[in-house]
């Protein structure tokens, strides 16, 4: 379990965990009130959807409950991402991002927390879903000429999908036109260098701090 300093942030952490949704909306309306940093909130929220995750691997929580914190996520986003934008406002576009999770993977907690909190550092990111196939990015990429494209996988079985992606992108000649990320609890520093991926990281805010490193923002 998590613990925070202070007591609301606790209360909403441990709401998060337990999937008490109604108590994790008062508790996150009730922080923007009293003045709290959006961001921080966010923190809180993810680091609490990581317990969720950690609970569903040890096999205390089940994909129903995934399904649940998911949902209950997707809430509290849409309620502070009007703040998250002022927060994090710029007077130019940082950059594109194509981001999605990687083929034989249904998972979309995290890809959704890193993509709120790059849209809330000025980023546009395009989401691609869940499931993507290696052509679905290549098709994005052209479509939309990103900087970045970022692949989530949450599953061992999915890393062949990573490194397919990534030579589909060779052979069309769109590899050097992009930096490309990999982030979710089962990739790591290995998988990165055998796919030939520019970074990784299992933090979305480590993960927004090198996105913005590869656009040349501070």
């Amino acid at each position: 379990m998590y613990f925070i300093g202070d007591k609301m942030k606790q209360q909403l952490y441990n709401a998060m965990v337990e999937l008490e949704e109604e108590k994790v909306i008062t508790l996150v309306k009730k922080a923007l009130e009293n003045g709290e940093d959006p961001y921080s909130i966010l923190e809180v929220c993810r680091k609490a959807m990581s317990e969720v995750g950690d609970r569903f691997e040890r096999g205390e929580y089940f994909l129903n409950e995934l399904v649940i914190a998911g949902e209950i996520f997707k809430t509290v986003s849409e309620i502070l991402n009007p703040e998250l934008k002022k927060y994090g406002k710029r007077e130019r576009e940082l950059g594109r991002m194509v981001i999605g999770t990687v083929e034989g993977d249904v998972h979309d907690i995290g890809k959704n927390i890193a993509r709120t909190m790059l849209e809330a550092h000025g980023f546009i990111v395009y989401d691609l879903g869940v499931d993507v196939p290696p052509e679905k990015f290549v098709e994005a990429v052209k479509k939309y000429n990103p900087e970045i494209v970022g692949m989530s996988c949450l599953i061992t079985s999915a890393w062949t999908s990573i490194e397919e992606t990534v030579k589909k992108l060779e052979k069309e000649k769109l590899r050097d036109k992009v930096r490309i990320i990999l982030g979710g609890a089962m990739v790591n520093e290995r998988i990165a260098e055998k796919v030939g991926a520019d970074a990784w990281t299992n933090d979305a805010k480590k993960g927004v701090d090198i996105c913005k490193s590869f656009v040349g923002a501070e």
